[in-house]
């Protein structure tokens, strides 16, 4: 698990130094939807049709937590742009931003989650959301200790 916070915190510390910003974000989350497979596939063992039914579902929801992370990238970005002038509307637009985002993600997990009980069985999806669930807070636990709190730098 230590490898994910890494990746998270060296992205973190390289977005603002990359050449092409949407090629450096493509390369992390390549390199970062690799190692969480990896991490996903020895938490979750299923042979033949279910496993193949699973890892099909799971690369389609892979796709979509995908565009969510650039969302939440350019999110975090676009409070980075705005830290120094942020005034309430500003800081209102972004904090429903963030909650509408968390939603998202939250309904992703959960559409998959019932999208995978029939073919991989409800424990193979029950685990899904467990392991998902955990390297999403994980991942946004690291982030976050990188990024300064409303007021923080005043």
């Amino acid at each position: 698990m230590k490898h994910l916070l890494i990746i998270a915190a060296l992205f973190i510390s390289t977005m603002g130094f990359a050449q092409s910003y949407t090629e450096e974000v493509d390369l992390i989350q390549s390199l970062y939807g690799m190692q969480k497979k990896e991490i996903v596939a020895d938490f979750i063992s299923l042979q033949g049709t279910q496993a193949t039914e699973f890892w099909t579902l799971y690369d389609a929801y892979e796709m979509e937590r995908k565009a969510l992370g650039k969302e939440r990238l350019n999110l975090i970005e676009e409070y980075a742009m705005h830290y120094g002038t942020l005034d309430d509307a500003k800081t209102d637009e972004l904090i429903n931003k963030m909650i509408s985002l968390g939603a998202k993600t939250d309904k992703l997990v959960a559409t998959y989650y019932k999208k995978m009980k029939k073919p991989a069985g409800v424990k193979a999806a029950a685990q899904f959301v467990q392991i998902e669930q955990y390297l999403l807070s994980s991942t946004r636990a690291a982030i976050l200790e990188e990024i300064p709190f409303i007021g923080e730098l005043d």
